[in-house]
């Protein structure tokens, strides 16, 4: 049973009670991300997000882990382009001690000078770890490349540069202007009475000063397709190419689902049994979707030899020509579906899956998706629908292309990237 309630300052509480389950997952929410950031704050709502477990008011490190450890939860942040997410998960009978611990994470972090130091170092790793991956690394400067100039393209972990300049005050202040109750959810998932959760939260949240403006509008993200190549002493090259798809509220989405499904999106896909099964020229290769409130991207990505790069573009274009000219057939539209519908249905039985597609669908939409309502839009794509979006997606847009490895500029017929 889904419930919402929304207190004075604007700050919304959701939950959904899931009789089966026996846990309970629990997240506290803010509507902000990197997106949200200047180029000089670019990495400060990931290094809020690690900070905030380093201690409250009540709390040290330590006893933030004890606590959380003695009660057998599971807890952990995440920071999205979008997005920021405190979240834990632990039977019923704890809720209220996990629901205790968040709050004070969330609401009492101190961001004590000495663990900053201490934390920015960690970050600093975490970036050149990223860097030092290169399927990582290639998909980070990919999208700088796709969104050109916008903070959408820009990392989520921020750079060396900009990590080693954020300060208390940058925190303090990005905290002032972004965590505001309007951009605030607290949701909750499985065995959970939302009565019992508004009563707990309200007193603390409900204190929470409004601004009394909204944040100022996120500006839509343009791509105009753009190629790069960068020279990195590496046994493969890593390419990625892709175009522009719908954004969360298009409904064309669920056309792009089915069309991503069938490009690359599993073992079954024409990429997957093309490049990998048939021909041998990459162990790793799949397509994906990234999609925002007002953009999306369908992006591909394959790693192989330097000498394979060429085939394996070739294979890529020709694929995505044949289903850009309708050279499809019902059961693959079929199956894709069945196999994006079974992953909902089986999602479904996660408290982790269902709090977070709420919170997600209250951002995006503003209520609650229930999963027929998706199924069914997943249900109403036609062939005809999926052409329309394979076209639109790689031949009436800009292609951007990003490679690593040890190649260069020369070494890529750029006419192999070109689906006109």
């Amino acid at each position: 049973m889904y419930h919402k309630t929304v207190l004075d300052n604007g700050v919304r509480i959701i939950s959904e009670r899931v009789e089966h389950l026996r846990s309970v997952s629990l997240g506290i929410w803010v509507n902000t991300g990197s997106r949200d950031e200047t180029r000089a704050e670019n990495g400060v709502s990931h290094f809020i997000e690690h900070m905030s477990f380093k201690g409250t008011r009540r709390r040290d490190v330590l006893q933030i882990a004890k606590e959380l450890d003695i009660i057998g939860g599971l807890s952990n942040a995440f920071t999205g382009k979008e997005n920021t997410c405190f979240h834990g998960r632990v039977l019923g009978r704890h809720f209220g001690r996990l629901a205790e611990i968040l709050s004070d994470i969330f609401l009492n972090s101190t961001f004590n000078s000495i663990d900053m130091e201490r934390e920015r170092e960690v970050i600093l790793q975490e970036i050149n770890m990223m860097e030092d991956t290169p399927d990582d690394n290639l998909h980070t400067l990919f999208t700088e490349l796709f969104w050109d100039g916008h903070p959408i393209g820009w990392p989520i972990l921020g750079t060396g540069e900009t990590v080693s300049a954020i300060s208390k005050e940058t925190i303090l202040n990005y905290i002032q202007k972004s965590y505001v109750p309007e951009e605030i959810l607290v949701v909750a998932a499985g065995e959970v009475d939302h009565p019992e959760m508004v009563s707990f939260f309200k007193p603390l949240f409900e204190t929470l000063p409004t601004t009394g403006e909204n944040r100022s509008a996120r500006s839509a993200p343009l791509s105009k397709g753009g190629f790069s190549t960068h020279h990195k002493s590496l046994e493969q090259v890593h390419i990625c190419l892709g175009g522009k798809a719908p954004s969360q509220l298009d409904e064309k989405r669920f056309a792009c689902a089915i069309f991503n499904t069938i490009l690359g999106g599993n073992m079954s896909s024409r990429l997957f049994q093309e490049i990998r099964e048939k021909r041998g020229l990459a162990y790793s290769v799949y397509s994906f979707l990234s999609t925002y409130v007002d953009a999306g991207l369908l992006g591909i990505y394959a790693a192989t030899e330097p000498k394979s790069l060429n085939l394996v573009l070739q294979t890529i274009q020709k694929e995505i020509v044949k289903l850009c000219r309708g050279e499809l057939t019902g059961t693959e539209v079929a199956e894709a579906k069945e196999h994006l519908i079974g992953g909902i249905y089986l999602g479904s039985e996660s408290a982790d899956n269902r709090m977070m597609r709420m919170a997600k669908n209250e951002f995006a939409f503003g209520r609650h998706v229930d999963y027929e309502e998706l199924v069914s839009g997943l249900e109403q794509v036609s062939m005809g629908d999926v052409v329309a979006v394979a076209s639109s997606t790689f031949r009436e847009r800009g292609i951007s292309f990003a490679a690593l490895g040890p190649l260069e500029n020369d070494d890529v017929d750029v006419g192999l990237i070109d689906y006109s």
